[in-house]
């Protein structure tokens, strides 16, 4: 019995050809492999091999992609000048000199300059970290673009330039690392003045990043008259922080409604805006207050919430302009929300506040130096 196979049209010759089988790119490498000599092939594929290597490895979208994720959490990060004592002497049985009793030591007027340089070095570092990654997104369009070209004989003739090319973006690559550590402030002057004591304490300054506060934009919930709103930093901090949450009214039809805005100091991560107008839209803003060490922070996040539509018929949700207890700023009652401290019962956060000093940040491991 004879079995006969329609439409494959495989005959003796087709099955015997040695590109019968071959993918695309092993049938391109056997025509690259006509242009050149046997010894000249075997340098192009090695060649061509420690290419591919550095691309995949030290140079591998992956890795460009969390440089430029790191890039962009550093633009929004918030930047402190950090005072630490240098070191101590050998055998010295003095306590370390803490920062707070080091701000009694520096001269303010001195301090207030060396703000200014930590805030021009730390513009100067971001501009050349995105310099850096940028060097680095071309280094690596052009090395792929070689390792992808038709002709290996233009890949041979320049495999010094290749190689130029690979120890340039080695340098880069550690330079933009480097510039991701904490680093040294530059100081010029003594910040501790004459105070005629025995011994001045040696201290350096050191650049230091916080994490952004943004907010949780799943927990943060619109109502007819009030927002529910909710924040987080990345890296928790190890004492309370304060922050600087500021609302306004988009879009304003009256006079009246122009005072819808505020600004509200809040001790928790959470806080409740009451007394708003139903289906509205407001913008909401969250910071980190003011800090006498910070020096650069170019960034806040940013909400904004429409609140949902009233009755169509009674009387308005709030009554602006009559005073009542617990108003703040111009009509608008804002109160805070139950804070958990640990296994303890909630403790209410008040909107008034007792002027005090604010307290020095945490710092944390730098991104940035």
């Amino acid at each position: 019995m004879n079995f006969q196979v329609t439409g494959l049209a495989l005959d003796k010759m087709k099955l015997d050809s040695p590109h019968s089988f071959l993918d695309s790119e092993e049938v391109e490498e056997a025509e690259d492999q006509q242009l050149l000599e046997p010894e000249a092939w075997r340098t192009f594929m090695e060649r061509r091999n420690v290419l591919r290597e550095f691309l995949t490895t030290d140079l591998s979208p992956q890795l460009l992609k969390r440089h430029h994720a790191r890039m962009q959490l550093l633009k929004k990060c918030s930047y402190y000048i950090e005072i630490l004592p240098k070191h101590l002497a050998l055998g010295d049985q003095n306590p370390l000199v803490l920062p707070n009793t080091m701000f009694q030591l520096i001269d303010p007027w001195k301090f207030q300059r060396m703000k200014k340089v930590g805030t021009a070095q730390t513009k100067i570092q971001l501009l050349l970290l995105g310099d850096l990654l940028e060097q680095l997104d071309q280094g690596r369009a052009a090395l792929d673009a070689l390792l992808e070209a038709p002709d290996p004989r233009p890949f041979l003739a320049g495999w010094g330039l290749v190689e130029q090319q690979l120890a340039d973006l080695t340098v880069v690559m550690d330079n933009f690392l480097a510039m991701m550590v904490p680093g040294h402030l530059h100081v010029k002057h003594r910040l501790v003045s004459d105070i005629g004591a025995t011994k001045i304490p040696h201290i350096r300054l050191m650049l230091s990043t916080k994490m952004p506060v943004m907010f949780d934009r799943k927990e943060s919930v619109a109502h007819q008259d009030w927002v529910s709103l909710r924040w987080f930093v990345t890296i928790q901090p190890a004492a309370p922080e304060q922050y600087e949450l500021r609302f306004k009214l988009l879009e304003p039809r009256t006079q009246q409604e122009c005072t819808q805005c505020g600004i509200v100091p809040v001790a928790a991560c959470t806080f409740d805006v009451h007394n708003l107008l139903p289906n509205r839209t407001y913008k909401f803003t969250i910071k980190r207050a003011e800090s006498y060490t910070l020096v650069y922070e170019p960034w806040r996040d940013s909400l904004t919430l429409q609140t949902t539509p009233g009755p169509p018929e009674g009387p308005a949700p709030s009554r602006l302009g009559e005073p009542q207890a617990g108003l703040w700023n111009k009509g608008v009652l804002a109160t805070g929300s139950w804070l958990l401290q640990g296994n303890s019962a909630p403790q209410p956060q008040h909107l008034m506040y007792p002027s005090s000093p604010q307290p020095e940040p945490d710092f944390f491991p730098c991104l940035l130096g």
